[in-house]
């Protein structure tokens, strides 16, 4: 059953990994991000709330507690899709990517502030190293040159922190009810943020585009497909296991973007991403022991 786990979390991250080169080939027909976010939450919201829908006695519940987690998840999950798109946009993918996976680290700050954690020279040396990381992967050392505009390294940046908070949400809310209500809730939640922020005009000339079979591909891989697959893979994987398997997901993002998009990563930039998913895998290992 453990390697049946990791199997489908492997192919959840894949899945992630994928979107992101779906998406850049969207926002280079001249997509706005948040449209595409809004229909790869869209689509994903159908798939969950079919999944809900199926046995709806057994997932519908009245705690108030789950639908205030699941919201925040929605809220988290939201920002993560748009602001991870902003970064490849503004970007690469592969910079997006591994940008977006330094969310344990604002997990482990948020811990120290609030004490849930003991703060440790490893942890903050884990910290440091992948500061180190992202300075070699956006160029920032070089203030005449930087290879990474402002905007993608902070949209990158706080699409961790956005990833951060929907982990957050979702691991309280699944201690309460069913993975299904969970996801159904949040990704409402999602779609209805999303549709205030999106450009409607835009949003509705894309059902009659001819890259409508783009959108829908994107909804079924990034949210539909990919979240079903990690909720069945955590459950049999421990869930610190799951965070370094999803590791994948920066891996394949870079390897879609230089096979497929023609993007260029020089040697100081795959150094710095090594750094950073080195020094992450590390932390992770560490909080396992």
């Amino acid at each position: 059953m453990r390697l049946a786990g990791l199997v489908l979390v492997i192919l959840a991250a894949i899945c992630w990994g994928i979107s992101g080169g779906i998406a850049d080939i969207l926002m280079n027909k001249g997509w706005d991000p948040i449209v595409i976010s809004l229909y790869r939450g869209g689509v994903g919201f159908i798939c969950f709330l079919t999944w809900f829908l199926f046995r709806f006695r057994q997932n519908w519940t009245s705690s108030a507690r789950l639908y205030l987690w699941s919201l925040l998840a929605g809220v988290g999950v939201a920002g993560n899709f748009t602001l991870y798109f902003l970064s490849i946009q503004a970007s690469s993918i592969a910079v997006a990517a591994t940008l977006m996976y330094t969310a344990p680290v604002f997990v482990l700050l948020i811990s120290f502030l609030l004490r849930i954690e003991r703060s440790t020279w490893f942890k903050w040396g884990c910290i440091f190293g992948v500061l180190i990381g992202i300075t070699l992967l956006t160029g920032a050392y070089n203030t005449d040159s930087i290879s990474v505009s402002f905007l993608g390294a902070a949209a990158g940046l706080a699409a961790g922190l956005a990833y951060a908070l929907f982990i957050f949400g979702f691991k309280n809310a699944s201690s309460i009810g069913k993975p299904q209500t969970t996801l159904t809730v949040a990704f409402f939640s999602f779609v209805l943020i999303l549709l205030l922020l999106a450009d409607k005009g835009e949003a509705a000339a894309a059902l009659t585009s001819n890259d409508v079979g783009w959108f829908l591909l994107l909804g079924l891989v990034g949210a539909g497909i990919s979240f079903i697959l990690y909720i069945f893979g955590i459950r049999w994987t421990a869930p610190t296991t799951a965070s370094m398997v999803a590791m994948v997901e920066p891996v394949t993002a870079s390897l879609f973007g230089v096979l497929l998009l023609n993007d260029h990563l020089t040697v100081i930039q795959i150094l710095g991403m090594v750094l950073i998913l080195v020094t992450i895998t590390v932390l992770s290992v560490k909080q396992s022991d």
